[in-house]
């Protein structure tokens, strides 16, 4: 399943550095132990430094530091499970906030997996399907083809020649899920990154549990024979099936599919890269506003591309999640009133739904209006978007800085706005990395339908 040349059905292999996974608590614990004291470490060292020069720096200066970057990396990629998942959503989620050479390192941990010894993989196969495990294939690599932060992907065949890709978990990771979350919240606290007043807790729950559901692999493969049913008979995409004889909670066993990763159309013809994802975009229209369901991973190795077929392969259901009618309902608003160039509405409807604070609104009226009208205007240039001009991006950002620095304004969105708003952002992203230019006004006028008539209030 992981990203592999079509021409080339070897190239998806690769040498991976093997490096056992910390199951146990303790284990975690002192890994967690070693990365603190490092940290801190580095900081006693820098400091030192930094006051021989005459320097006076911040206690964040001295922490946010590519030598501490690179050491949270380098942990974090060997304990994989929930720790390495939040560091890779830091880097993606907050990449414009981090510091350039922090945002750059924490960037290798979407590339960067190590695998877990041969002993534990066969210790993990044993437990799930039995010693005798191999009388079930003709064929199973040993290498894995892939690495991520909760498990490592292999490929096999069977005695009836289907090839299969099967997923892995890691030991130990869906047991260090919520001391995982905790412990990396700590360590944003000691960065300075986070406030103390801010009150991250209903999103450290969500996190918790939307991080326990993609450990089961029980539930992810019950995601995926969702997702083919609502994609059925739709031949843009492809969507692997699921082997319900071989999963477990802790191994996915599903149909291989060949593909290039879709970051390889960068270098294609403009208009097959506005083709590709104008798809793209339309499924996650489709997926919010039609199948009340959405994958909401933005990872771009979930996507592959199929050059002989067209067809895009779509891949990784755990953070699959239920959207609720009142998170489409919000975005139906939002969008309805952008296209509409209704400013005043726009910024209510995001107050409202929590993505914009109150208070950033009361003290900081012209920056709230001049970043919701660069956003409107965006939406609302004539013809296609071109995703590969970010030039609003600055200017948004320059807007936002003053309720950026006012942490009194600063508001987090319910949860399961969070989780929709992640893969909205991230599929951007993705357009961006190919350069795409999409209609996408008229694909969202086309999902979403007219929008709903305004009855006139009745006279008395």
């Amino acid at each position: 399943m992981p990203p592999m040349d079509d021409a080339d059905p070897g190239a998806g292999a690769r040498r991976w550095q093997q490096r056992a996974v910390p199951a146990g608590r303790m284990s975690r614990l002192a890994g967690f132990g070693r990365l603190a004291g490092g940290i801190a470490g580095n900081v006693l060292t820098e400091g030192a430094a930094r006051w021989t020069r005459g320097e006076r720096p911040r206690l964040n200066d001295l922490l946010l530091t590519p030598r501490n970057a690179a050491r949270l990396t380098d942990e974090l990629a060997q304990m994989r499970g929930a720790a390495m998942k939040m560091g890779q959503m830091l880097s993606l989620d907050a990449g414009d906030l981090l510091p350039p050479e922090l945002s750059g390192i924490l960037a290798t941990l979407r590339d960067r997996g190590s695998t877990m010894p041969t002993t534990q993989l066969d210790a993990t196969l044993r437990a799930e399907w039995g010693t005798d495990w191999r009388q079930r294939f003709r064929r199973f690599d040993p290498r894995p083809v892939a690495a991520a932060s909760i498990g490592q992907v292999h490929r096999a065949e069977t005695r009836d020649g289907r090839q299969l890709a099967v997923k892995v978990q890691y030991p130990g990771v869906a047991q260090s899920i919520d001391s995982d979350v905790d412990n990396i919240t700590s360590l944003l606290r000691l960065s300075g990154m986070l406030p103390p007043s801010l009150d991250l807790g209903p999103v450290l729950t969500a996190a918790k549990r939307q991080l326990h559901e993609e450990a089961d692999y029980e539930r992810e493969g019950a995601m995926l024979a969702a997702f083919a049913d609502q994609l059925r008979g739709d031949a843009r995409f492809i969507v692997p099936e699921l082997d319900r004889t071989l999963t477990t909670a802790r191994i996915l066993v599903m149909s291989f599919e060949e593909g290039s990763p879709i970051e390889s159309l960068a270098s294609e013809a403009q208009a097959l890269r506005n083709c590709v994802f104008a798809h793209l975009v339309e499924l996650v229209a489709r997926e919010l506003f039609q199948f009340g369901m959405m994958q909401t991973d933005p990872n771009f190795a979930n996507y592959l591309y199929q050059r002989a077929s067209g067809r895009i392969v779509l891949l990784d259901f755990g953070a699959t999640q239920t959207v609720p009618e009142h998170v489409s309902g919000t975005y139906r608003r939002l969008i309805t009133a952008g296209l509409a160039q209704n400013y005043a509405r726009v910024r209510d409807e995001a107050v409202a739904a929590g993505f914009l604070g109150a208070q950033a609104v009361v003290r900081h009226p012209d920056a709230v209006a001049k970043a919701i009208a660069i956003i409107v205007d965006e939406m609302n240039r004539p013809g296609p978007l071109d995703f590969g001009d970010r030039s609003f991006v600055p200017q948004i950002r320059e807007e936002a800085m003053p309720i950026a620095r006012d942490r009194e304004s600063w508001s987090i969105p319910p949860a399961e706005l969070l989780l929709v708003q992640r893969k909205v952002s991230g599929t951007a992203l993705l357009g961006a990395r190919l350069g795409a230019a999409v209609d996408v006004r008229a694909i969202l006028q086309e999902v979403m339908g007219p929008p709903p008539t305004v009855q006139p209030p009745r006279s008395s």
